[in-house]
Formats: structure tokens, sequence, C-alpha cells
């Protein structure tokens, strides 16, 4: 027998996705309909991990377990949407803090087999590929084609986006991302953990070209990253001043500013080889927690005027991870099962730290 649920999603008739979040240290919900409309979202930001200066997995696991089902429950009641208008349930199962992802995705599967509804494993770093086409990001829809850097805490590449499911690998960190790096070098500085915002904000105090650091595989053929020599770099600096409290300001500021500047100059240079390496795209998209940078933003837009090539950033609160990421992947998924006359259901998928682009064509393999 069809149920409604499947009637309302073959039909394409503005069906509704539960989307859950939780690869990392931000415990996220969100119910988005099937044109794209966000109808509410939750975020709770882990405030347990601020003593240990970066993200304990087993603390973070624990406190998704406690956060999601209250988060849940009072999305439900604010988006006035009751649980027999949700038609499908989306979890993120991998890449991440496996820990989390299993805590997520085991609510999630436990939420759609009580309410008998599919479903739908999702991939996270294909989420942020396609968060670019969310509809109220841009005023016109995303088509593809198009060459996407994703930068975050844990990934930094370089993703030709050819359809849903369809994604090249062109290069990617071989060491450290540059979210990594951010924080990393934050706290060597003093600051306050999460590192990558206090960083930039102190980076505006500094001179850029107070110091000269090490651009690593600048120049160098493919667009892989290597950042683990600027860490390098800073920590030399920052040699005679074991006691921070004796660095003044204005060094600090120094380097935090010529930081930036390289990182984002290695950046630029190997994205002028990833747009060499995808001719046939006339979009350059970003997305991940340091896409939010707006220092580093205002140079891929620059980049990208260079050549001719139109610029698509999520607006920051869709860089960092999102349950609505989520939940728009999952719609894009079900567009394109449907046309097969196909409704997938991941009840089976298995939770994993790390999951290849790759794999995601065989979902349509049916």
């Amino acid at each position: 027998m069809i149920s409604i649920h499947q009637t309302r999603i073959k039909t394409n008739n503005c069906f509704k996705i539960l989307a859950i979040e939780s690869s990392c240290d931000d415990t996220a919900c969100a119910i988005i309909r099937s044109d794209g409309m966000v109808l509410g979202e939750k975020v709770h930001s882990q405030k347990e991990h601020v003593h240990f200066g970066g993200v304990v997995p087993e603390i973070a696991a624990r406190a998704h377990m406690h956060h999601l089902p209250f988060l849940v429950n009072s999305l439900l009641d604010e988006a006035k949407v009751s649980w027999c208008q949700i038609d499908a349930i989306a979890a993120t199962c991998g890449p991440g803090l496996i820990g989390g992802v299993i805590v997520g995705s085991s609510f999630a599967k436990g939420l759609a087999l009580s309410k008998k509804i599919p479903f739908i494993g999702i991939n996270h770093i294909e989420a942020h590929a396609l968060t670019v086409r969310l509809p109220d990001i841009s005023n016109k829809k995303i088509e593809f084609p198009y060459l996407l850097f994703l930068t975050s805490g844990g990934h930094c590449q370089c993703i030709y986006v050819d359809d849903v499911g369809k994604y090249q690998h062109l290069g990617g960190t071989i060491d450290d991302a540059a979210g990594e790096a951010f924080d990393k070098v934050a706290k060597m500085l003093g600051l306050p953990w999460p590192g990558g915002p206090a960083l930039e904000a102190l980076a505006k105090e500094g001179n850029e070209n107070a110091f000269i650091m090490p651009h690593p595989l600048y120049g160098r053929d493919g667009c892989d990253f290597s950042f683990s020599g600027l860490k390098t770099a800073v920590a030399n600096l920052l040699e005679p001043y074991k006691d921070l409290s004796c660095l003044p300001r204005s060094l600090a500021a120094d380097i935090a500013a010529s930081f930036q500047k390289t990182i984002t100059d290695t950046i630029i240079n190997r994205l002028e080889n990833a747009i060499q390496m995808a001719p046939k795209t006339k979009i350059l998209a970003t997305a991940g927690g340091v896409a939010a940078n707006q220092y580093l933003k205002f140079h891929l837009m620059r980049l990208a005027s260079q050549y001719n090539m139109e610029f698509i950033a999520p607006p920051i609160r869709y860089c960092t991870d999102n349950a609505v990421m989520i939940g728009w992947t999952a719609i894009e998924i079900l567009k394109k099962t449907i046309t097969n006359n196909f409704i997938p259901n991941d009840i089976d998928l298995i939770p994993r730290p790390r999951w290849p682009l790759s794999e995601m064509k065989s979902r349509f393999e049916h």
C-alpha cells in the first residue's frame, strides 16, 4: 500500500523533510519543503569544548544525544508542523566525528521507523557541495556544472560538481585543512576558541605585509593544498614569547594579518589551477566554515571576476555546518530518484567517519 508520504514525494507535491546534522560540535535540525522553503531550523552550538581549546569527540557525541530530542520537539512546535506532515527524515551519515554521526543518524532512523517514513542518509561533503543551489541563496537557480572550493576545519577540497551524485575531486589538502590551520594559529596567539573568527578580527588591526611566510605548494601543478608549514612558521615567530602575556598585541595582530594573507594567497594560486582543470564551468562556488572569512571571500570574488566567472557563496549561517543543507540534499536526491519511480530508504546505511564523494553515484544506479 502506498502511503500518503510516498504520494506527496512522487508527485512532488510540497513534501517536507526533517533533517538532522551532528557531524561535529553543532547539534542542528531543520524542516525544509521540497521547493526549498525553510520552515524552521534549530542549532545548538556546544559550549562544552571551550575549556579544551578544540572539539572533544566523546563530549560532542554525548551532547548531541542530550540536545537532539529537545531540539526536534521544539522545532516542530515552533514551525507548527505535525509528524503527519513530515514525509521523510534525513541525517548526516558521514564523514565526520563518528560518535556524533552515529548519534544523529541513529536518532533519525528511530524516528523514521516509528513514523513509517523513509530515511535518507546524507554525505556531509555532498551537502556542502549542493548548498549553493538553495533557492534563497541566489536570485536565479544555480545550474550544473560548477567548481566548488570547500574549506572548513576538517576539509579543504576543490570539487567539480557536474550533477547530483556526480562529483570529481580535483585536489585537496595533504595535511591540515585551512580551518584547522586558522584554529591552531589562533591558539598559538592565545586567542579564544573557535579560533578562526577571533584570528580574522585580530588581523584587521595588523599589517599583512609585516612578515614573509612560506607559501606551501605555491606555483606547482595541480590544486592540492598544504598548510602545516605555515603553522611552523608562526611557531618560530612566537618562539621568543613563551609567555603569551608578554606578546604585544600589535605584534600578534601583524602575525595574524600576515598569516591570513599568506594562506589566502596560497588558496588563490591553487584555485587558479583548479579553474584550468574545469574549463566548462562558469561558476566558482565556495562553502564550509572558513568561507565565512570575509578577507578570503573578497579575494575569491576577485579571482572569479578575473576569470569572468560568477561567484556564489552561501550566507554565513549556511557556510558552517547546518541541517538545512542536509535537508536540501535529501530533496535534490529525491527529486532525481522519483524520475525513475524510486524512493530510497537508507535505513541499513552504516555511519562512516570517511565517505568518498565518488560513491554517491551508486544511489542512482537502480
